[in-house]
């Protein structure tokens, strides 16, 4: 199978190729950027491991090895938010990033594309070192509640295994 060729320009990952528009017609990777896909770090490295793209540097080829290190420069995060959403979209979840909602990931239920509907989570990540306080708490609930969605908080273990916590407003 032909892979997509895609570049990284700066903290940008694009292509132009055409099987990255039939990609995210299918599956939803990468968001439509006038004639171009562009993708996240965690969409390009997972498409990377699953040996559907290729990251090109401009005159040569990124190992994935490379790419980790790299991204993991552009974003210190970026470890704890790959292995979720990794976990995320093995499980069959559409995963896409929350930057304008200051959260991580905005995630939509199995068989649900974005544009189509909203998402139903929006996802904070953290290690289980990570500590939050109760402001932080507070304040990413209301994040959740203020854009009509669960607050899911998912914490990454040492061996990168996941655990999720939903958190829901209720009324007494």
């Amino acid at each position: 199978m032909k892979k997509i060729k895609a570049y990284l320009l700066g903290d940008k990952i694009v292509t132009n190729d055409s099987l990255a528009q039939t990609l995210y017609q299918k599956s939803c990777f990468g968001e439509p950027i006038s004639e171009k896909i562009r993708y996240s770090l965690s969409e390009a490295m997972f498409l990377v491991e699953k040996k559907v793209l290729e990251i090109w540097s401009p005159k040569r080829k990124l190992t994935s090895e490379e790419l980790f290190k790299k991204f993991k420069r552009i974003d210190k995060k970026f470890p704890t938010k790959y292995a979720v959403f990794k976990d995320l979209r093995k499980k069959g979840y559409i995963v896409k990033t929350a930057l304008k909602f200051g959260a991580d990931f905005r995630v939509y239920e199995k068989g649900k594309k974005p544009k189509q509907t909203h998402s139903k989570w929006i996802v904070f990540t953290d290690t289980e070192q990570g500590k939050i306080d109760w402001k932080n708490f507070a304040a990413k609930n209301r994040i959740a509640h203020s854009t009509r969605k669960k607050l899911l908080i998912a914490i990454v273990d040492e061996e990168e295994a996941v655990t999720y916590y939903e958190v829901d407003w209720i009324k007494p």
